[in-house]
Protein backbone atom coordinates (compact mmCIF):
# COMPACT_ATOMS: atom_id res chain seq x y z
CA UNK A 1 0.00 0.00 0.00
CA UNK A 2 1.05 3.61 -0.45
CA UNK A 3 3.38 4.80 2.31
CA UNK A 4 3.05 8.52 1.53
CA UNK A 5 6.77 8.66 0.78
CA UNK A 6 8.04 11.23 -1.67
CA UNK A 7 10.37 8.62 -3.15
CA UNK A 8 9.47 7.74 -6.70
CA UNK A 9 8.33 4.13 -7.07
CA UNK A 10 8.57 2.79 -10.60
CA UNK A 11 7.25 -0.07 -12.67
CA UNK A 12 7.58 -1.47 -16.16
CA UNK A 13 5.15 -3.51 -18.23
CA UNK A 14 6.34 -6.37 -20.41
CA UNK A 15 3.70 -7.30 -22.99
CA UNK A 16 4.31 -10.76 -24.39
CA UNK A 17 2.83 -12.18 -27.56
CA UNK A 18 3.25 -12.48 -31.32
CA UNK A 19 -0.41 -11.54 -31.75
CA UNK A 20 0.24 -8.06 -30.33
CA UNK A 21 3.24 -7.42 -32.59
CA UNK A 22 1.41 -8.69 -35.67
CA UNK A 23 -1.58 -6.43 -35.05
CA UNK A 24 -4.03 -9.32 -34.81
CA UNK A 25 -4.81 -8.31 -31.23
CA UNK A 26 -5.00 -4.74 -29.95
CA UNK A 27 -3.45 -4.26 -26.54
CA UNK A 28 -5.54 -2.38 -23.99
CA UNK A 29 -3.81 -3.73 -20.90
CA UNK A 30 -1.09 -1.07 -20.87
CA UNK A 31 -3.63 1.73 -20.43
CA UNK A 32 -5.43 -0.11 -17.63
CA UNK A 33 -2.22 -0.98 -15.81
CA UNK A 34 -0.92 2.60 -16.04
CA UNK A 35 -4.11 3.98 -14.53
CA UNK A 36 -4.18 1.34 -11.80
CA UNK A 37 -0.55 1.91 -10.82
CA UNK A 38 -1.03 5.68 -10.69
CA UNK A 39 -3.75 5.29 -8.07
CA UNK A 40 -1.27 3.33 -5.94
CA UNK A 41 1.49 5.92 -6.28
CA UNK A 42 3.57 3.86 -8.71
CA UNK A 43 4.88 5.44 -11.92
CA UNK A 44 4.78 3.36 -15.08
CA UNK A 45 8.23 4.26 -16.44
CA UNK A 46 8.62 1.88 -19.39
CA UNK A 47 6.69 -0.59 -21.53
CA UNK A 48 8.05 -3.18 -23.92
CA UNK A 49 6.44 -5.68 -26.26
CA UNK A 50 8.29 -8.88 -27.09
CA UNK A 51 7.42 -11.92 -29.22
CA UNK A 52 6.87 -15.45 -27.98
CA UNK A 53 10.62 -16.12 -28.01
CA UNK A 54 12.12 -17.54 -24.84
CA UNK A 55 15.47 -15.76 -25.01
CA UNK A 56 13.90 -12.36 -25.75
CA UNK A 57 11.45 -12.62 -22.87
CA UNK A 58 14.22 -13.60 -20.43
CA UNK A 59 16.52 -10.79 -21.59
CA UNK A 60 13.82 -8.13 -21.42
CA UNK A 61 12.59 -9.31 -18.03
CA UNK A 62 16.07 -9.32 -16.50
CA UNK A 63 16.75 -5.82 -17.78
CA UNK A 64 13.45 -4.41 -16.52
CA UNK A 65 13.41 -6.08 -13.11
CA UNK A 66 16.89 -4.72 -12.39
CA UNK A 67 15.95 -1.21 -13.46
CA UNK A 68 12.53 -0.73 -11.82
CA UNK A 69 10.83 -1.48 -8.52
CA UNK A 70 8.20 -3.68 -10.16
CA UNK A 71 7.58 -5.45 -13.45
CA UNK A 72 4.17 -6.61 -14.64
CA UNK A 73 4.04 -9.10 -17.50
CA UNK A 74 0.90 -9.83 -19.50
CA UNK A 75 0.22 -12.71 -21.82
CA UNK A 76 1.65 -16.13 -22.49
CA UNK A 77 0.35 -18.10 -19.49
CA UNK A 78 -2.32 -20.10 -21.32
CA UNK A 79 -2.43 -23.81 -22.26
CA UNK A 80 -0.84 -23.82 -25.73
CA UNK A 81 2.74 -24.57 -26.80
CA UNK A 82 3.54 -20.90 -27.43
CA UNK A 83 2.51 -19.87 -23.91
CA UNK A 84 6.05 -19.78 -22.57
CA UNK A 85 5.97 -16.90 -20.10
CA UNK A 86 6.16 -19.13 -17.01
CA UNK A 87 9.20 -20.93 -18.47
CA UNK A 88 10.90 -17.61 -19.24
CA UNK A 89 10.20 -16.10 -15.81
CA UNK A 90 11.58 -19.21 -14.10
CA UNK A 91 14.68 -19.06 -16.30
CA UNK A 92 15.18 -15.37 -15.52
CA UNK A 93 15.20 -16.15 -11.79
CA UNK A 94 17.23 -19.34 -12.19
CA UNK A 95 14.59 -21.62 -10.65
CA UNK A 96 12.50 -24.59 -11.78
CA UNK A 97 8.79 -24.73 -12.47
CA UNK A 98 6.46 -26.99 -10.54
CA UNK A 99 2.75 -27.79 -10.65
CA UNK A 100 1.14 -25.84 -7.84
CA UNK A 101 -1.19 -28.18 -5.89
CA UNK A 102 -3.79 -25.44 -5.29
CA UNK A 103 -4.09 -24.77 -9.01
CA UNK A 104 -4.32 -28.48 -9.80
CA UNK A 105 -7.11 -28.89 -7.23
CA UNK A 106 -8.89 -25.82 -8.59
CA UNK A 107 -8.80 -27.10 -12.17
CA UNK A 108 -9.84 -30.63 -11.19
CA UNK A 109 -12.86 -29.23 -9.40
CA UNK A 110 -13.76 -27.14 -12.44
CA UNK A 111 -13.18 -29.74 -15.15
CA UNK A 112 -14.11 -32.81 -13.12
CA UNK A 113 -11.42 -35.44 -13.35
CA UNK A 114 -8.06 -35.89 -15.00
CA UNK A 115 -6.39 -32.91 -16.56
CA UNK A 116 -4.79 -33.09 -19.97
CA UNK A 117 -1.25 -31.85 -20.60
CA UNK A 118 -2.41 -28.53 -21.98
CA UNK A 119 -4.40 -27.68 -18.87
CA UNK A 120 -1.62 -28.83 -16.56
CA UNK A 121 0.69 -26.28 -18.24
CA UNK A 122 -1.41 -23.55 -16.61
CA UNK A 123 -0.67 -24.97 -13.14
CA UNK A 124 3.08 -24.38 -13.41
CA UNK A 125 4.67 -21.65 -11.28
CA UNK A 126 8.30 -20.91 -10.42
CA UNK A 127 9.69 -22.38 -7.22
CA UNK A 128 9.54 -19.66 -4.58
CA UNK A 129 6.67 -17.84 -6.25
CA UNK A 130 3.26 -16.92 -4.84
CA UNK A 131 -0.10 -16.96 -6.55
CA UNK A 132 -1.99 -13.91 -7.80
CA UNK A 133 -5.73 -14.43 -7.42
CA UNK A 134 -7.91 -14.68 -10.51
CA UNK A 135 -11.47 -13.62 -9.59
CA UNK A 136 -12.77 -13.87 -13.16
CA UNK A 137 -12.13 -17.35 -14.56
CA UNK A 138 -9.35 -19.86 -15.02
CA UNK A 139 -6.11 -20.38 -13.08
CA UNK A 140 -4.38 -17.60 -11.13
CA UNK A 141 -1.24 -15.70 -12.11
CA UNK A 142 1.89 -15.65 -10.00
CA UNK A 143 4.51 -13.35 -8.52
CA UNK A 144 8.19 -13.91 -7.80
CA UNK A 145 10.68 -11.30 -6.66
CA UNK A 146 9.47 -7.95 -7.99
CA UNK A 147 7.67 -9.51 -10.97
CA UNK A 148 3.93 -10.05 -11.34
CA UNK A 149 2.90 -12.39 -14.16
CA UNK A 150 -0.68 -11.83 -15.29
CA UNK A 151 -3.00 -13.06 -18.02
CA UNK A 152 -3.23 -11.32 -21.37
CA UNK A 153 -7.03 -11.38 -21.64
CA UNK A 154 -8.03 -7.85 -20.54
CA UNK A 155 -10.96 -8.77 -18.28
CA UNK A 156 -8.93 -11.45 -16.51
CA UNK A 157 -5.87 -9.19 -16.25
CA UNK A 158 -7.92 -6.43 -14.62
CA UNK A 159 -9.27 -8.91 -12.09
CA UNK A 160 -5.75 -10.08 -11.23
CA UNK A 161 -4.61 -6.48 -10.75
CA UNK A 162 -6.89 -6.21 -7.73
CA UNK A 163 -4.64 -8.71 -5.95
CA UNK A 164 -1.49 -6.89 -7.07
CA UNK A 165 -2.36 -3.48 -5.62
CA UNK A 166 -2.19 -4.42 -1.92
CA UNK A 167 1.31 -5.85 -2.47
CA UNK A 168 2.77 -2.67 -3.91
CA UNK A 169 4.92 -0.26 -1.93
CA UNK A 170 3.59 2.98 -3.34
CA UNK A 171 5.06 6.44 -3.24
CA UNK A 172 3.26 9.76 -3.19
CA UNK A 173 0.42 9.79 -5.70
CA UNK A 174 0.96 11.98 -8.74
CA UNK A 175 -1.46 14.92 -9.12
CA UNK A 176 -2.36 16.31 -12.55
CA UNK A 177 -3.62 19.78 -13.52
CA UNK A 178 -4.49 20.93 -17.04
CA UNK A 179 -4.08 24.38 -18.59
CA UNK A 180 -5.95 24.86 -21.87
CA UNK A 181 -4.70 27.19 -24.57
CA UNK A 182 -7.05 28.07 -27.45
CA UNK A 183 -6.19 29.80 -30.71
CA UNK A 184 -2.41 29.62 -30.31
CA UNK A 185 -0.09 27.05 -31.82
CA UNK A 186 2.82 25.21 -30.22
CA UNK A 187 5.27 27.66 -31.76
CA UNK A 188 3.86 30.40 -29.55
CA UNK A 189 3.65 28.40 -26.33
CA UNK A 190 6.96 26.52 -26.67
CA UNK A 191 9.23 29.15 -25.09
CA UNK A 192 7.14 29.92 -21.97
CA UNK A 193 6.44 26.21 -21.48
CA UNK A 194 10.14 25.40 -21.65
CA UNK A 195 11.03 28.20 -19.24
CA UNK A 196 8.53 27.01 -16.64
CA UNK A 197 9.62 23.39 -17.10
CA UNK A 198 13.27 24.31 -16.45
CA UNK A 199 12.28 26.27 -13.34
CA UNK A 200 10.45 23.22 -11.94
CA UNK A 201 12.50 20.12 -12.81
CA UNK A 202 10.47 17.91 -10.46
CA UNK A 203 7.32 18.64 -12.46
CA UNK A 204 6.29 16.88 -15.65
CA UNK A 205 4.89 19.25 -18.29
CA UNK A 206 3.39 17.88 -21.48
CA UNK A 207 1.79 19.60 -24.47
CA UNK A 208 -1.07 17.87 -26.29
CA UNK A 209 -2.33 19.78 -29.37
CA UNK A 210 -5.94 19.52 -30.49
CA UNK A 211 -7.68 20.43 -33.73
CA UNK A 212 -11.44 20.57 -34.25
CA UNK A 213 -14.14 22.38 -36.18
CA UNK A 214 -14.36 24.85 -33.28
CA UNK A 215 -10.67 25.73 -33.40
CA UNK A 216 -7.22 24.62 -32.31
CA UNK A 217 -4.86 24.85 -29.38
CA UNK A 218 -3.12 22.69 -26.78
CA UNK A 219 -3.87 21.09 -23.45
CA UNK A 220 -0.85 21.58 -21.20
CA UNK A 221 -0.78 18.87 -18.54
CA UNK A 222 1.29 19.42 -15.41
CA UNK A 223 2.03 16.48 -13.12
CA UNK A 224 3.75 16.38 -9.76
CA UNK A 225 3.61 15.02 -6.22
CA UNK A 226 3.79 18.31 -4.32
CA UNK A 227 0.34 19.96 -4.44
CA UNK A 228 1.66 23.36 -3.35
CA UNK A 229 4.42 23.44 -5.94
CA UNK A 230 1.99 22.24 -8.58
CA UNK A 231 -0.37 25.13 -7.84
CA UNK A 232 2.53 27.58 -8.04
CA UNK A 233 3.64 26.09 -11.34
CA UNK A 234 0.15 26.38 -12.83
CA UNK A 235 0.01 30.06 -11.88
CA UNK A 236 3.48 30.69 -13.30
CA UNK A 237 2.64 28.92 -16.54
CA UNK A 238 -0.55 30.90 -17.09
CA UNK A 239 1.30 34.15 -16.36
CA UNK A 240 4.15 33.19 -18.73
CA UNK A 241 1.72 32.32 -21.51
CA UNK A 242 -0.13 35.60 -21.12
CA UNK A 243 3.21 37.41 -21.12
CA UNK A 244 3.99 35.74 -24.45
CA UNK A 245 0.79 37.11 -25.96
CA UNK A 246 -1.51 34.13 -25.44
CA UNK A 247 -4.97 35.56 -24.75
CA UNK A 248 -7.17 32.50 -24.37
CA UNK A 249 -5.64 30.44 -21.57
CA UNK A 250 -7.28 28.95 -18.50
CA UNK A 251 -7.10 25.98 -16.18
CA UNK A 252 -9.70 23.28 -16.90
CA UNK A 253 -10.93 20.27 -14.97
CA UNK A 254 -10.28 16.96 -16.70
CA UNK A 255 -12.04 13.78 -15.61
CA UNK A 256 -10.09 10.58 -15.17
Amino acid sequence: MADSSNKRVTAAVLIIGDEILSGRTQDTNLRDIARYLAVHGVDLAEARTVPDVHEEIVAALNTLRARYDYVITTGGIGPTHDDITADAVAAAFGVELYEHPDIIAMMQARWQGELNAARRRMARVPVGGDLVKNPVQGPPGFTIGNVFTLAGVPAIMRGMLEDVGPRLRGGAVTIARTVRVEGSGEGVIAAPLEAVAKAHPDMSLGSYPFFSAEGFGSNLVLRGRDAEELSTTVEELIAALKGAGVEKVREVAVEG
